[in-house]
C-alpha cells in the first residue's frame, strides 16, 4: 500500500476556485473519507490524485514520488465510481479480470486472482452472469472486485454506494470497510452521507466552499468540531447551536435561563476576548437532560419516536427550537413546559464573528 501526500494542491476553472491550496497527508492503510455537500470540491480533489484532472499548482506525491503530471495508468491507483462502469457485454468473471488481460498477464495468473478476489468478496456465483442479470449490489461487488484485483498502491471511491437503496447500501459498507480491514488498503472515498463517514472512515476530511473545514477522526469532528460548519452539518440532527451572554457562574440563554459552565469553560470563555460577551453555545441532542428543577425552561414542540429514544423539539423563549434526546417512553404532551439541564462536559463554544471553536 502507499502513503499520499497532497502539497498546495488547488483547482481552478477559471477564476473560480474549486478547491483551494490543500495539504493532506494520507498514511499507508488508512481510510479517509472526504465529506461535504455537493459543490464543496470533494470529487475534484479524488480525481486530482487519481489523475482525471489535471491540477492547477502544487504536488500530488505517492509513495514520496512525484506523479502530479503521470497519467492515471501510471499511478497505481485503481478507482471504483459511483455507476459501477462495468462491461455489459461482459460476464461478471470477464469484467473482473480486464484490467489483468489488458496487462498481458498470464492466463494462469489473471484465472488464480479472479477467483480470490471473488472468493474474497462472496460472488463466485455470479461469475457467469453478465451485469444487466445482477442486482444493483451485486454489480458493486463486481466493480469492487475489478479494482482489487489489480492489487493497487491506493483505492480511491467516488460515492460507490450513492445508486443502491438504503438496505443495500448498510450491507456494502459493512462490506467496504471489512474488506479494507482485511487488506490493509490505503483508501480515499468521497461521500455527502454522513452516517457512511462517521462509520467507515479512520479520518474524515470536512470540505465547503472548496476549503478543508476540519480533518479529525469521527470522534473529534462529532464532539469538538472546529467550527459551526461542522458543528451544523455533523450529527444528525446536527448540534444545537444557541446565541448567549457570557456572566459569571455560566451563560444566559433567550429566555432569561442561565446555563451553568464548568471551572474549565469558564477560564476559556474569560480568556476568549468575546465582543460584549456574546458567545454561540453549542451542545449535542445527547448532552440535554430533562427533569425536574433543570436549570433551563422550554416548551415541547414536537416530538419524534427513534426505537431506542425519543427525540425531542424544545422552543425556547425566542422562538428557536434545539434539540434533545429522552427516554423511548417519555410522555411529554405537546405545548407543556419542560425544565432541562446540560452535561456541562458536552457544552461547545463558538466566537460569533469569526464562527471559530473556542478551544478549552
Amino acid at each position: 500500500m502507499a502513503n499520499i501526500e497532497l502539497r498546495g494542491v488547488e483547482k481552478k476553472f477559471g477564476d473560480v476556485f474549486a478547491v483551494k491550496p490543500l495539504d493532506l497527508t494520507i498514511k499507508d492503510g488508512e481510510f479517509i473519507v472526504l465529506l461535504g455537500p455537493s459543490g464543496c470540491g470533494k470529487t475534484t480533489t479524488l480525481r486530482m490524485i487519481s489523475g482525471l484532472e489535471a491540477v492547477t499548482d502544487g504536488q500530488i506525491l505517492l509513495d514520496g514520488r512525484d506523479v502530479t503530471w503521470l497519467h492515471p495508468s501510471e499511478r497505481d491507483i485503481a478507482f471504483v465510481f459511483q455507476f459501477f462502469a462495468l462491461y455489459s457485454h461482459m460476464s461478471a468473471r470477464d469484467n473482473i479480470a480486464f484490467p489483468l488481460q489488458a496487462a498481458g498477464m498470464a492466463r494462469d495468473e489473471v484465472k488464480q486472482r479472479v477467483g480470490q478476489v471473488a472468493a474474497l468478496l462472496r460472488i463466485e456465483h455470479i461469475l457467469d452472469r453478465k451485469p444487466g442479470a445482477l442486482s444493483g449490489g451485486d454489480q458493486q461487488r463486481v466493480a469492487l472486485a475489478r479494482a482489487l484485483v489489480r492489487r493497487p498502491a491506493a483505492f480511491l471511491m467516488d460515492e460507490p454506494l450513492g445508486a443502491l437503496d438504503a438496505e443495500f447500501r448498510e450491507t456494502m459498507r459493512a462490506e467496504i470497510k471489512k474488506l479494507h480491514l482485511a487488506q490493509h488498503a490505503t483508501t480515499v472515498y468521497v461521500t455527502h452521507d454522513q452516517i457512511e463517514a462517521m462509520a467507515m472512515g479512520d479520518r474524515i476530511v470536512i470540505m465547503s466552499a472548496a476549503v478543508v473545514q476540519q480533518v479529525g477522526t469521527p470522534t473529534e469532528v462529532y464532539h469538538n468540531p472546529a467550527n459551526l460548519f461542522v458543528a451544523r452539518f455533523i450529527g444528525s440532527p446536527g448540534m444545537n447551536l444557541v446565541k448567549a451572554k457570557v456572566e459569571a457562574g455560566g451563560v444566559r440563554l433567550p429566555g432569561g435561563s442561565l446555563a451553568p459552565v464548568s471551572d474549565r469553560w469558564r477560564h476559556a470563555l474569560e480568556g476568549s476576548g468575546l465582543k460584549d460577551g456574546s458567545v454561540v453555545l453549542g451542545f449535542r441532542p445527547e448532552a440535554v437532560q430533562v427533569r425536574d428543577g433543570g436549570a433551563l425552561r422550554a416548551a415541547v414542540y414536537a416530538d419524534d419516536l427513534h426505537g431506542g429514544y425519543t427525540m425531542l423539539h424544545l422552543e425556547l423563549a425566542d422562538g428557536e427550537i434545539i434539540h434533545g434526546r429522552a427516554a423511548r417512553d417519555a410522555l411529554n404532551a405537546l405545548g407543556s413546559a419542560v425544565r432541562f439541564d446540560l452535561d456541562p462536559d458536552m457544552m461547545r463554544f463558538f466566537n460569533p464573528e469569526t464562527e471559530m471553536a473556542i478551544p478549552s
